[in-house]
């Protein structure tokens, strides 16, 4: 197939129904250990646990090698074998409630091909709108990058990173069993977030793929903890992975209205970036 038949998947839509369970909150409580506690029936979902919900629930027998659920139904067949969630833009319009069922409109925005370091590249944008009992709840943009395997990646330089004055901190162990526990909430198969030989004998990497996503949430968590301001919008932009090889650090700079915050690895490079958008208390 060629990249003109995947113009075909744009304005492509899908509708998924979920129950906003409390199991499912609770699982993602225990992993990333709110402050707040543990969340309760009628409570609100905390800003991007909506990732845990509506998730693909590929039969074992359409998942493609490297854990993926295979292309071609609602996602274009784009035969670049890597993936990657790049980055997404998000509004929080009202909180979604636990314990009360939802629904995600899904609709292919976009895709496009470009020409990077590694080969070709197609980005597929996704848009998504969340409704509970016909309130839009969240609007989301998503970016996800295909591309063609790249030369193996080194292991990142351990550094001694220096204190920013300015920002609040966090050093995370991203070990095994977070990673594991990550992909059980996004029941995401892929194989770089488990499976180590995979990782670096097929995929190139060093040792085990951060998710993304986890990097995001948490750095939301980060903000949302210090701040008593709700936070009304948020969206980040992937640039290099984490791997579990070492601790990374956060960072978030409080600033007027918006929340400014960094994932740096080992070596001190960036790893992600992202803003939250802060409404009236």
């Amino acid at each position: 197939m060629s990249s003109a038949d995947w113009m075909a998947w744009i304005g492509r839509t899908e509708l998924v129904e979920d129950e906003i369970c409390l199991a499912q909150a609770l699982a993602a409580a225990a992993t990333l250990e709110p402050p707040s506690g543990p969340p309760t029936v009628g409570s609100p979902l905390p800003p991007l646990w909506h990732w845990f919900y509506f998730l693909p629930r590929a039969p074992q027998s359409q998942l493609s090698s490297d854990g993926h659920p295979q292309r071609g139904g609602f996602i274009p067949p784009i035969p670049y074998p890597r993936r990657m969630f790049a980055g997404a833009r998000i509004r929080f319009h009202h909180p979604l409630l636990i314990g009360q069922p939802a629904r995600r409109e899904g609709v292919i925005r976009n895709i496009t091909q470009k020409s990077g370091r590694s080969g070709p590249l197609a980005f597929v944008t996704v848009g998504y709108q969340i409704y509970q009992h016909d309130t839009l709840c969240i609007e989301e943009e998503q970016d996800i990058v295909y591309r063609e395997p790249g030369p193996p990646l080194p292991a990142p330089t351990v550094s001694e990173l220096a204190p920013v004055p300015d920002a609040i901190s966090r050093t995370v162990i991203p070990d095994t069993r977070l990673l594991f526990r990550f992909s059980a909430l996004t029941f995401n198969a892929h194989r770089i977030h488990y499976d180590r030989p995979y990782a670096q004998q097929e995929e190139g990497y060093p040792g085990l793929v951060v998710h993304g996503p986890l990097v995001a949430v948490l750095l939301m968590e980060l903000a949302r903890h210090h701040i008593s301001r709700p936070i009304t919008g948020f969206s980040f932009r992937s640039q290099a992975p984490l791997f579990d090889l070492a601790p990374f650090r956060l960072l978030a700079r409080i600033g007027d209205g918006r929340v400014e915050l960094e994932a740096q690895g080992p070596d001190g490079v960036t790893a992600l970036s992202a803003t939250a958008e802060l409404g009236v208390v």
